[in-house]
């Protein structure tokens, strides 16, 4: 009996210890990571005889050609014809153009402006599940919001997967200034670590105030307790949605940008068939441009906030289902915040979350959620820019002065919320995205965020296939993306929906250490190299093959075309034959995210930028006058002060625009004496 009773006592210090190591080493346990592995293809090395063999890409349609094709659609014959037609070449756009040519069918997706001009370059930079709406779903007992974190955790990683080049890991801090919200917000993040599964990372963790103020020195030391850091997903968005949708080109979609849908086709039992659409380059040069027609069995609007506007080219008398929300963000320089960690703040002076995030070299913070009319290149307003600073300004320590002259670029994007225009409240707004059939066809997908492109993608392809009656089938030609003959591209393309494992462009060839065999060949600098491999993996060998040599000893390559920022002259010429790229604004703002990034800089550089794309694309002078004048009204949604709107190119060749009125130029001390050394009497 003792012997049964000592048995007992020990049974629940046994139990005890075997939970506590069971999670220790769930936390701690060896696993792999998402987006760390090594390259598929190996990068080439110098052969027997000396040679160097550069990769060999397969090549991508020209514009032309591609424009070519769509005017086929219309030849009369059935084989011509496009299954699917997409407007709009966003996330969501690219990626049903994407889904659809992996699964068979024949997909054309045309855009008015250029690929992610809209809400998809607007963004927060975040992949990630929301820690708020699982806070939501908890305290609210709402299964629909702990659906959505599900759904974008999974889709997280296949972001990392897919496209480790431009997606990475980031850390985000969440500072604590009571003691009680320690087990509130641990208990939080935990959950939120349980709910990723294989999907997540390193486990969140807590760290004592000396350790926080270690981690974010700017961090403001009164009233902190502690902080706990969770990890979530960061990308580069317009340069993951353009990868998208030339990953689609390879798989043998026609994917037209600067392509303006004017008008919807019904056959004569009234039933959507195509699409008269007018392509908007020849005008820029002056040229007569004529109006054709695409034939499709499927019409898909992806159009984000101006979703409306195309369904009233289908039914004038449709109710408007989209209710924009203007989010504005800010650019500050990289030093307010460390390189590899963010912070977020879930309660702000109104109850927002506010983010502050480090990216690209500089410091990323917002957003505001305001209602919004939809208009092309919305202003960021100085109210929201205010609010944020102010914000900004609570948790960074009281000794740094959070300056108006420190935003170097802000920018408003619009959130597309939408309601059901068959749901019997049709004002409430559906909480992630609708996919809608009108009575003529007219297929929309719209609303959700860009960590779930993907399954919105898919859900809009099955829905057009049922709907539609559409074929698709297994994929037998597939291109060799990554460049050799060798190396499987890692998806069965069988004719259902394969996107989580078909990896984009530049992604075969990746890995963290690319960059040392891109200096080393190409002499080419450092952070200049880093750069190339982590925004187009492995065609950063073609990147760095278009740059000019320097004749300098250091680097040999490589001219940058703002002296701030890690961007080269190969990158303009690569945008232009191997990324559809047709305006500085598409340079400067989608392929490069140098106007992101300082609004100032992208106006210095727009000279540069002109000048070789006139050489690639055969501009004439009254051209590259348009392409002045418009990018620098562009720039003003990028937040570039009033002083600089004026300014001539003349003037910013020669380093004459008169800044003195702006406030960056007040900031600094220009014209102080140097301070003389006391002596003695």
């Amino acid at each position: 009996m003792s012997r049964i009773l000592r048995a007992r006592r020990l049974l629940l210090p046994a139990a005890v210890a075997g939970a506590a190591g069971g999670a220790l080493y769930y936390s701690y346990r060896p696993r792999n990571i998402p987006g760390y592995d090594g390259p598929a293809v190996p990068p080439p090395i110098f052969g027997a005889d000396g040679t160097f063999k550069l990769p060999r890409f397969p090549r991508v349609k020209s514009r032309a050609e591609q424009i070519t094709d769509l005017k086929k659609s219309n030849s009369g014959a059935q084989s011509d014809e496009y299954d699917i037609l997409v407007i709009g070449a966003g996330a969501t756009g690219t990626g049903v153009a994407l889904d659809a040519a992996t699964r068979g069918l024949r997909v054309a997706v045309v855009e008015r402006d250029d690929f992610s001009c809209g809400t998809s370059s607007k963004s927060t930079k975040l992949v990630h599940g929301g820690v708020r709406y699982l806070e939501k779903a908890v305290w609210n007992l709402d299964y629909s919001q702990y659906e959505l974190v599900k759904e974008a955790l999974k889709e997280r990683k296949y972001f990392l997967q897919t496209a480790p080049h431009l997606s990475m890991w980031l850390p985000i801090m969440l500072p604590l200034d009571n003691w009680w919200k320690v087990p509130y917000y641990w208990a939080g993040t935990k959950f939120y670590d349980f709910l990723a599964g294989s999907e997540g990372i390193e486990s969140s963790y807590f760290l004592t105030k000396s350790k926080a103020i270690d981690a974010f020195p700017m961090l403001k030391p009164t009233d902190l307790v502690g902080a706990l850091v969770y990890y979530d997903g960061a990308h580069n968005d317009s340069r993951m949605n353009v990868s998208i949708g030339m990953t689609a080109a390879l798989y043998g979609a026609t994917v037209v940008n600067h392509m303006e849908v004017t008008a919807l086709l019904k056959d004569a039992s009234g039933k959507l068939c195509g699409a008269t659409v007018t392509d908007r380059i020849p005008e820029r040069d002056g040229k007569p441009t004529e109006p054709f027609h695409v034939k499709a069995k499927c019409i898909i609007n992806c159009t984000g906030p101006f979703t409306d506007g195309i369904r009233k080219l289908d039914d004038p008398t449709c109710k408007e289902i989209v209710a924009p929300a203007s989010g504005v963000h800010i650019i500050l320089p990289g030093y307010y915040s460390p390189g590899k960690m963010g912070l977020i703040d879930p309660s702000t002076s109104d109850g927002r979350v506010i983010f502050f995030l480090p990216w690209q070299g500089n410091t990323i913070a917002g957003t505001t959620d305001e209602p919004a009319v939809v208009s092309k290149n919305p202003l960021p307003d100085e109210k929201s820019i205010q609010w944020i600073l102010n914000e900004v300004s609570h948790y960074l320590s009281p000794d740094i002065n959070v300056r108006r002259g420190d935003v170097l670029a802000a920018w408003s994007g619009l959130r597309p919320l939408v309601s059901d225009p068959k749901a019997k409240n049709t004002e409430s707004l559906v909480r992630n995205h609708l996919i809608d059939i009108s009575d003529s066809g007219l297929l929309t997908c719209a609303g959700g965020k860009w960590t779930t492109y993907r399954q919105m993608a898919e859900e809009c392809v099955d829905a057009a296939i049922s709907h539609f009656n559409l074929h698709p089938h297994r994929v037998t030609n597939a291109p060799r993306v990554s460049g050799t003959d060798t190396i499987d591209d890692g998806a069965d393309l069988d004719g259902t929906c394969q996107t989580h494992s078909v990896r984009l462009i530049g992604a075969h060839g990746f890995s963290r250490t690319l960059f040392i065999h891109l200096i080393q060949h190409f002499g080419i600098e450092t952070e200049v190299a880093k750069h190339l491999t982590e925004s187009y993996g492995d065609r950063a060998w073609t990147v760095a093959a278009l740059c000019r040599p320097t004749e300098k000893r250091f680097p040999a390559r490589g001219e940058r075309i703002s002296q701030l920022y890690p961007f080269v002259d190969g990158e303009v010429r690569y945008a232009v034959r191997h990324e559809y790229a047709q305006t500085a604004v598409d340079v400067l703002a989608r392929r490069t995210r140098l106007a992101f990034l300082n609004a100032q800089a992208a106006l210095e550089a727009l000279p540069r930028v002109i000048d070789i794309m006139a050489g690639e694309l055969k501009w004439d002078k009254r051209r590259q006058e348009v392409e002045w004048r418009e990018t620098v009204s562009f720039l003003e949604s990028m937040g570039l002060p009033q002083p600089m709107l004026s300014a001539t190119r003349k003037q910013v060749e020669q380093g004459k625009i008169d800044f003195k009125s702006s406030l960056e130029y007040r900031m600094y001390s220009r014209h102080d004496k140097p301070m003389e050394e006391e002596t003695e009497a």
